[in-house]
């Protein structure tokens, strides 16, 4: 026998997801601007919902199917690629604005693009100058 969910809990779960990727966003902003100096970690992001991280690891696991960290690392993804498109702003400058040091940025940001922040940069640079 299946259970059904009832609809009030899945619309918190929904709730508790909207919010935290909410947050998430908020955080980044305020990474960026300068005004945070150090990376949330979901028991942060818990912290400030007023929920257990491990409630709200597992709720964002089952409506989205990708754990909560997977929102952080794509959104930290396309703020880093964004800032390297400035070129006068040093790869270490990008690392430090977003909370890392230049070695941990180079190795976060090849894990998921497959490229250094420097290869990344040279090939955005290509692609400018060939359209």
């Amino acid at each position: 026998m299946v259970t059904k969910i009832p609809k009030k809990i899945l619309a918190r779960q929904h709730e508790i997801t909207s919010d935290f990727l909410k947050e998430v966003d908020k955080h980044l902003a305020d990474i960026v601007d300068e005004q945070v100096l150090d990376m949330y970690e979901i028991r942060d992001i818990a912290g400030l919902m007023h929920i257990h991280p491990t409630h709200l690891s597992n709720t964002i696991k089952l409506t989205t199917g990708k754990a909560p960290c997977f929102f952080f690392e794509e959104k930290i993804m396309t703020i880093a690629k964004t800032l390297l498109q400035d070129n006068s702003t040093s790869i270490a400058e990008v690392a430090k604005r977003l909370t890392f040091d230049p070695s941990n940025f180079t190795k976060f940001f090849k894990r998921f693009e497959g490229l250094t922040p420097k290869q990344y940069r040279e090939q955005v640079f290509a692609e400018s100058l060939s359209h």
